[in-house]
């Protein structure tokens, strides 16, 4: 039997428990069916025990830069994770790529890896309400909605169950497809998914709502943040008339196209304030407001505080001791 491979996780301040532990545990499972196939090592900031978003500490077998090799290294975080960032963590990832190991990151991780230089001309993916602040910042790495990315010596995950998916997928590359299944079963999967599934729920699902041509709309509008349509280029879009459009939004969803999209932009801002450091002025302009006043105004309507108020009353969680 071929020695076992081990995994280090590195667990990073607020990270996201069940991405970790959907990663951890499809290795168990295939352990107990097939011998010692795999072996899971955590690691923290400085050999402590982390705590997750969820208030859960783990203890940790040692420090980060306690390791110089691996088969496979996740960074895992969630919330604020290039406050977590150091330069020594990105030394040290860079030491390990250069050791040839493959590096990932789970839910958030993608922003270290990419931090430190090393998603340059690989397709990456991370978890759905951080991409937006994801391509902003780093608009030259092509970034996917796929649950997970499986590239040359990177892997990225959304997180969330969709660790397991992933995980599963390396199984099956591994070991083959008949023991995948077998592991996907113990988790009772009516299937295993596959990369291409999206992330989110489709809009369909996510509204509730059934007409194509509304459907239609919202994609549109979702695409179309930072220089948005105006109501007679959205019904065009679709291929019906301004007022066919109105009736549309009020009929399903009580609102109009406009108050609606409005809500959409808005969301997005709050996303990249909490998630990235890009001034309030480019947040505005990035989810199509040319007029700070404008932006800090209906900002406030929509959220009961100011962009710059609701930015710097973020809980600030400090690094685990």
């Amino acid at each position: 039997m071929p020695s076992p491979q081990d995994f280090h996780f590195l667990l990073l301040p607020e990270f996201s428990s069940i991405g970790f532990m959907s990663a951890i545990e499809p290795l168990r499972v295939a352990n107990r069916f097939s011998g010692e196939l795999y072996r899971w090592h955590i690691l923290s900031v400085d050999g402590g025990p982390v705590a997750a978003s969820n208030g859960i500490s783990l203890n940790a077998e040692g420090a980060f830069d306690s390791v110089t090799h691996s088969h496979t290294v996740f960074v895992v975080s969630g919330f604020e994770p290039l406050a977590r960032y150091t330069r020594g963590i990105g030394g040290w990832l860079t030491r390990l790529d250069r050791a040839g190991v493959t590096l990932g990151g789970i839910d958030t991780g993608s922003f270290i890896l990419a931090e430190a230089g090393l998603l340059a001309g690989k397709r990456a993916t991370l978890h759905w309400e951080a991409a937006a602040a994801f391509a902003e910042r780093y608009p030259a790495i092509q970034t996917s909605q796929e649950l997970f990315e499986i590239d040359t010596r990177r892997i990225t995950c959304a997180g969330g169950t969709a660790s397991i998916d992933m995980m599963l997928d390396l199984i099956a590359r591994d070991h083959g497809s008949d023991l995948a299944a077998q592991v996907s079963e113990q988790f009772v999967l009516g299937r295993i998914r596959q990369r291409s599934d999206h992330q989110r729920m489709k809009i369909a699902a996510r509204y509730r709502i059934h007409n194509r041509k509304l459907i239609q709309v919202i994609g549109v509008m979702e695409q179309h943040m930072e220089e948005p349509l105006s109501p007679d280029e959205l019904a065009q879009s679709v291929g019906v008339t301004r007022r066919q459009l109105e009736r549309l939004f009020c009929t399903a969803l009580k609102d109009t196209p406009t108050h609606f999209y409005l809500g959409l932009r808005l969301t997005r801002a709050r996303e990249l304030l909490h998630q990235t450091d890009m001034s309030i002025l480019a947040v505005g302009v990035a989810c199509g407001f040319e007029s700070p006043s404008h932006f800090s105004r209906t900002y406030r309507a929509r959220f009961n505080a100011s962009p710059r108020d609701d930015r710097s009353g973020l809980r600030v969680v400090p690094v685990a001791a």
